[in-house]
């Protein structure tokens, strides 16, 4: 037998494996006992070199293909499983053709639809399950990746605190292309929403589906979560100079819908300003690691993501995109933070943190922007929330060291 692998960095203890016999009958000593969701072909995981990887028996051509598809995807930093091998050329111990073996890594602390349902879950997980696939969706099509069959059986997921992450398993219908048409994102969805009513009923005849709606109902979910995404992600507003609290609405909304940006442009023309915003998902604590890089400000994550929306927001409205990001943090440190913060009265100070009060400030400017309807300049804003807002608090200092020892406090992400 004459195998033929095709991987980025073969491992030789691959070739230790029993390959002459079908997968299905793979003895029980190499396999690892992880949950497996439905699937059309044998799928096995397998402890190979002190870690775990997935094998899906199928035929050659096809795992060339989502191998390599698989292998585009993780260029274009999208959420998949990581392509690990083909293995061709198989034979039994007759001589007989077998299906050729795509291997991919195991995701850890992941797991099918189905191994979540069998633990205890609160209610509502079916909609936080579609809510994931359907930000999933949405990444892929804006890469140009054309699914094809879109199911809750074809995704991993990921707990994300009380939330879950989506990742796509199953790659062997998809195309990808420079960018997709309107047709075929619908077809997709189309596709997502039988597949996702058949997989909630089958899970309802089993008494799995924790849900008092109709699984017809609740896979319709996916379609108006998909369109509140897209339209977000990839409409274009124009606005006027008066009205850039129109960008910190966007800024706002983006972050709502669990997307944090990326990429944030502008650009000038005589009717106005064109609004872009490239999205991108990013891990726990980037911003706070990343404000720090920039302009040796540590604060917590939430704060840091509402200051560096703002020196995104700076950066494009001076039309900076070019110039170096180290540079443009220093200046808005210079000209925008540290003359807010140098600011409040020392009467004051006690009240909240200097980046707390930055946060409330710029929170404050988009409040009475969009009521008066046009923008303030974030001194104006100051002003307004120092003679109304800030003298109103309690002292935070005084108030965080009362007790702290007998009172655990715990701290909500929002």
């Amino acid at each position: 037998m004459a195998l033929q692998i095709t991987s980025a960095g073969v491992d030789p203890a691959l070739l230790d494996l029993p390959w002459r016999l079908p997968l299905e009958e793979w003895p029980e000593e190499i396999l690892a006992a992880l949950p497996r969701g439905i699937s059309r072909h044998v799928v096995r995981f397998v402890r190979l070199s002190g870690r775990v990887v997935a094998i899906k028996e199928i035929k050659a051509e096809i795992a060339s293909r989502e191998y390599h598809m698989l292998r585009n995807l993780q260029r274009l930093e999208l959420p998949t499983v990581v392509p690990y091998a083909v293995v061709a050329g198989r034979e039994d111990a007759d001589g007989d053709p077998l299906d050729a073996c795509l291997i991919t890594e195991h995701l850890q602390f992941s797991l099918p639809y189905r191994a979540l349902y069998s633990q205890s879950l609160r209610k509502g997980t079916a909609v936080r399950l579609i809510d994931a696939l359907a930000v999933l969706l949405v990444r892929l099509h804006l890469a140009g990746f054309w699914w094809g069959d879109v199911s809750l059986s074809n995704t991993l997921f990921r707990r994300d605190a009380g939330a879950f992450a989506a990742y796509l398993v199953d790659a062997e219908t998809g195309e990808l292309h420079e960018s997709l048409s309107a047709g075929q994102r619908e077809h997709d969805l189309d596709i997502a929403r039988v597949n996702i009513a058949g997989e909630l009923m089958d899970l309802e005849a089993g008494g799995l589906l924790q849900e008092d709606r109709d699984p017809v109902a609740v896979s319709e979910r996916i379609m108006v979560r998909y369109h509140e995404l897209w339209s977000i992600l990839t409409s274009t507003e124009e606005i006027t100079f008066d009205e850039r609290w129109r960008v910190e609405d966007r800024l706002r909304r983006l972050n709502k819908l669990g997307f944090d940006v990326d990429e944030f442009a502008m650009t000038t023309d005589i009717g106005g300003t064109t609004l872009t915003i490239q999205p991108k998902v990013v891990d726990a604590g980037h911003h706070s690691r990343r404000l720090l890089r920039l302009t040796g400000l540590d604060v917590r994550e939430n704060q840091a993501r509402r200051l560096l929306n703002d020196l995104d927001a700076y950066r494009a409205a001076h039309d900076r995109q070019g110039d170096d990001e180290e540079i443009v943090a220093h200046d808005w440190l210079e000209r925008v933070y540290q003359p807010l913060v140098r600011r409040i009265p020392s009467s004051l100070r006690a009240k909240l943190e200097p980046a707390e009060v930055f946060h409330e400030v710029l929170e404050h400017r988009w409040y009475m922007a969009e009521r008066a309807k046009h923008d303030f300049t974030i001194q104006e804003a100051l002003d307004d929330y120092l003679a109304q807002i800030l003298p109103g608090k309690p002292d935070e200092q005084s108030v965080v060291g009362i007790d702290t020892v007998e009172m655990p406090v715990t701290v909500l992400d929002d």
